[in-house]
């Protein structure tokens, strides 16, 4: 965990080995963010190259009203709308809060499972939920962001978060009941 208060007047003096310790610390965020609102990896690549750049450039105007991660994943949600915008079909799956949007794929759950990953195969899910569910979804669950830090990040009001997270939980627990009910008739 880095000391912010120390780290930041470093980078802002142009020491790029504090700026190396602040990519290591949030990389993992930023790609996460970036990753649950755009499918492409070549264009999630440019996305996060993109915040780091703005952090950067703008890390000067960090006031220290909130922390550096919510700072941080705030850039990364502008960055990546900003992106999805100007490549309008993407956005537009995005922003659609429409269940339906709530696909699989040739991957079903005993293939995943077989294979002994659980990680894999509930990012498989949550890969599979709308846009707006898996920014959520990862944030409150994977970044262990609070529902205000979700609000701060996203500018989404606080009761559409929460829906969200519930959308989310339960069309997670519904596919994974569907694998059990699938999994237990077959044997």
């Amino acid at each position: 965990m880095i000391d912010e208060k120390e780290i930041i007047p470093r980078i802002i003096k142009g020491d790029i080995k504090a700026f190396s310790l602040l990519f290591d610390e949030y990389q993992n965020l930023v790609f996460h963010v970036a990753k649950r609102m755009i499918q492409n990896d070549a264009d999630v690549e440019d996305v996060c190259q993109d915040v780091f750049i703005k952090i950067y450039k703008n890390i000067g105007s960090f006031a220290f009203k909130s922390k550096l991660s919510t700072w941080v994943a705030q850039i990364t949600y502008s960055t990546s709308i900003d992106y999805l915008k100007k490549n309008r079909r993407h956005y537009i799956e995005f922003v659609s809060d429409d269940d339906k949007d709530y696909q699989t794929d040739d991957h079903s759950p005993a293939d995943l499972l077989e294979q002994k990953d659980l990680s894999r195969y509930l990012n498989e899910i949550i890969s599979e939920l709308p846009s707006p569910y898996r920014l959520v979804i990862t944030l409150f669950h994977l970044e262990e962001f609070s529902i205000q830090e979700i609000g701060d990040v996203t500018g989404m009001p606080e009761g559409t978060i929460k829906n969200y997270l519930f959308r989310a939980r339960k069309l997670m627990k519904d596919k994974i009941k569907l694998y059990l009910r699938n999994d237990h008739a077959g044997r």
